[in-house]
């Protein structure tokens, strides 16, 4: 019993002390934003989504909830916006390629209609992002139209 209650006070002093540690947040500047705007264009419904749904993972633009100060949660969503950037981040749309946008659009619209973008686990404390067919849609067919636009643009070899 002696060993049980030595471990819980370790364990939680280890947390308390982890409290002041966490990894650094994710706080650009949303203009950083502006150049994938201006060049996609998208009507402010569609904005509206961006902002609600995808910002906080795929820009350097992060709105973090309360729980972010939470080790070991901090961790986990940071995890998580690291990976979002990854695969697509907003705020560098101007050093990628023709090819490679219209290849990042593509695997947008195939998320978004199916439905696995944004993640469960986001729309789970996020209800805001958690998207209707009507806003699936209008995601889905602006994505199409700025395709179109990129199949039009000279590719490199």
């Amino acid at each position: 019993m002696k060993i049980i209650k030595k471990s819980l006070w370790v364990l939680l002093i280890v947390f308390l002390m982890s409290q002041f540690f966490g990894p650094e947040k994710n706080q650009g500047d949303i203009a950083s934003i502006n150049a994938f705007l201006e060049e996609t264009n998208p009507p402010e419904d569609v904005k509206l989504i961006l902002k609600e749904t995808c910002y906080d993972c795929h820009s350097n633009v992060t709105r973090y909830p309360w729980y972010n100060n939470i080790t070991p949660v901090n961790y986990w969503l940071n995890h998580h916006v690291e990976e979002g950037k990854e695969e697509l981040n907003f705020s560098n749309w101007i050093g990628n390629s023709v090819k490679r946008k219209d290849d990042k659009f593509e695997e947008l619209i195939e998320m978004v209609d199916d439905k696995e973008m944004p993640l469960p686990s986001y729309t789970w404390t996020h209800k805001e992002a958690k998207l209707t067919d009507a806003q699936i849609a209008s995601v889905v067919n602006w994505a199409k139209q700025v395709r179109m636009k990129y199949s039009l643009m000279p590719k490199p070899e």
